[in-house]
């Protein structure tokens, strides 16, 4: 059997040798098309984890939830239909924008039908409420029943001032999910944010390939009724369009948003409609939890964390409408797997107990590692530490001279890191681009809310062989043309020595 096989191939190879070979096993597994893009809550799911557990059970790992592998996280789908039209409406303008190329509209609600109707739209700026940094876009305007336009990404990151916010580097307040949830808190009905690739750290297909589909959420008693009717995206041209029609200009009151006096302002009249029709399915999907007992502080436990899930099977403009997440993030549980081979045959136990833990729907919000970090298997005081892997064959960049920490400056644990990257002669760097606000985009975010120490690492690019612009590039292309794409495949001329690194 493949299980056999892969099992008795350890014996002659080094331990690098052998988590490049067990990366790239199962990796080309997880990314084959039979798993059809990993959704939770399906049959490919159902492969997915009887895959992973019937591997750690293989290397002698123990279940991690009592006698079971599985922590059950229930979901519930929504799914829109894509013939939704928005339709802005002012004195002189009238539109009816499509869903797909002019606008991406959902719901966190979990109901047939919810949407807007005649609501007047009011951009906000970046839709943040900050008391701690003295910033409150939604100060002396009330949004009951509104809509708001907010823009993505936050101030610092638009005037380039490392005294505004953190510079650069993306704040939570830059995120989408925070801009949804602050508008509700804040009683609007909507929120439509503007798109602008360098802000948001994509482009405007990946916005489209992520919104279409079901939208996952953990299944709520209150049915999400708290959360916005609509949740929309607009591309930058189609903001311009609408500021030009309320006599406004876009780009002088998207730099007056940028300032700290900034003040709400109703677009001229201009209101919004949309109605939502959603097909409801209410399943349950799976964390898988793998356990390697410590033998003098078993208590104690180490977390690894590898979201399994991917964006499942939904429209593409190429053809390939399997979303196959090669890198993002079959890599990262392969990870999972070859680690945990390392723990499990490496001779001595670990002092402290080792919990594997791949988690559902991180592609829906961190949503397993949000239900973990809610229903621990181990409490969260005795959990000494988490360690991250999201993407990590992303660019394929081989080895590097460097190791990138997403949210450098975060964590207690980069002291530990800085050692360990001087064993291999490495240097420990800012990840490449903080503008990206990847560290609130991965499951270890979940786990540091509720206080435990958590790393993740990602894609260095100072290449041994090729230098920092090559790697820069080889990035840059990922994310360009096959992050969140049916292009995320599977090489075996994939060079995984850098991930193994990792």
């Amino acid at each position: 059997s493949a299980t056999l096989v892969w099992s008795q191939a350890a014996a002659a190879l080094t331990a690098d040798e052998q988590v490049q070979k067990d990366l790239h096993f199962h990796i080309a597994e997880l990314a084959q098309d039979t798993y059809a893009g990993r959704e939770p809550g399906t049959a490919g799911e159902e492969m997915t984890i009887d895959w992973l557990v019937k591997h750690f059970a293989a290397l002698g790992a123990k279940p991690g939830n009592g006698d079971s592998w599985l922590q059950e996280v229930a979901i519930t789908a929504v799914t829109t239909d894509p013939a939704a039209v928005l339709a802005i409406r002012g004195d002189a303008f009238n539109a009816d924008w499509a869903y797909g190329e002019e606008m991406m509209v959902s719901t966190q609600q979990q109901v047939a039908t919810t949407g807007i109707a005649d609501s007047e739209l009011v951009f906000v700026g970046y839709g943040i409420n900050a008391p701690e940094r003295g910033w409150n876009d939604y100060a002396g305007v009330d949004v009951t029943g509104k809509t708001v336009v907010v823009l993505i990404n936050d101030p610092g990151f638009a005037t380039q001032d490392p005294a505004l916010f953190n510079g650069n580097a993306m704040t939570y307040y830059g995120r989408w999910d925070y801009k949804y949830a602050e508008a509700a808190r804040q009683g609007a009905a909507g929120a439509l944010i503007v798109h602008e690739t360098d802000a948001a750290a994509y482009p405007w297909e990946v916005v489209r390939n992520s919104w279409s589909g079901a939208k996952i959420g953990l299944t709520a008693e209150n049915r999400h009724r708290d959360k916005l009717a609509v949740e929309g995206w607009i591309p930058l041209a189609q903001a311009q369009r609408l500021f030009a029609a309320a006599g406004r200009d876009y780009a002088a009151d998207k730099a007056a948003a940028a300032q700290a006096d900034f003040e709400a302002v109703a677009l001229g009249g201009m209101q919004a409609s949309v109605t939502l029709n959603n097909s409801l399915s209410d399943r349950m999907s799976h964390n898988v939890a793998a356990l390697v007992p410590g033998s003098q502080h078993s208590d104690e436990v180490i977390i690894y964390t590898a979201h399994w899930d991917h964006l499942g099977v939904r429209p593409s403009d190429a053809g390939d409408n399997i979303y196959n997440g090669a890198s993002d993030n079959a890599s990262g549980v392969a990870g999972l797997l070859a680690l945990a081979r390392q723990f499990l045959t490496g001779g001595e136990p670990p002092e402290r107990s080792v919990l594997f833990l791949a988690v559902t729907a991180e592609e829906s919000g961190l949503l397993g590692s949000k239900f973990y970090a809610e229903n621990p298997l181990f409490p969260p005081e005795k959990t000494v530490a988490n360690f991250n892997m999201d993407n990590i064959a992303a660019g394929n960049l081989g080895r590097t001279r460097d190791v990138a920490v997403v949210g450098y400056g975060n964590s207690e644990l980069e002291d530990y890191l800085l050692r360990a990257a001087q064993r291999q002669g490495r240097v420990v760097v800012q990840e490449p681009y903080p503008e990206k606000g990847s560290y609130y985009r991965s499951d270890h975010f979940s786990l540091a809310k509720v206080g435990i120490p958590a790393l993740y690492l990602t894609n260095a690019t100072d290449s041994v062989e090729h230098g920092k612009a090559w790697g820069d590039a080889r990035l840059r292309d990922y994310v360009a043309n096959h992050y969140h794409k049916p292009s995320d495949e599977y090489d075996p001329a994939w060079d995984l020595r850098g991930a193994a690194q990792e």
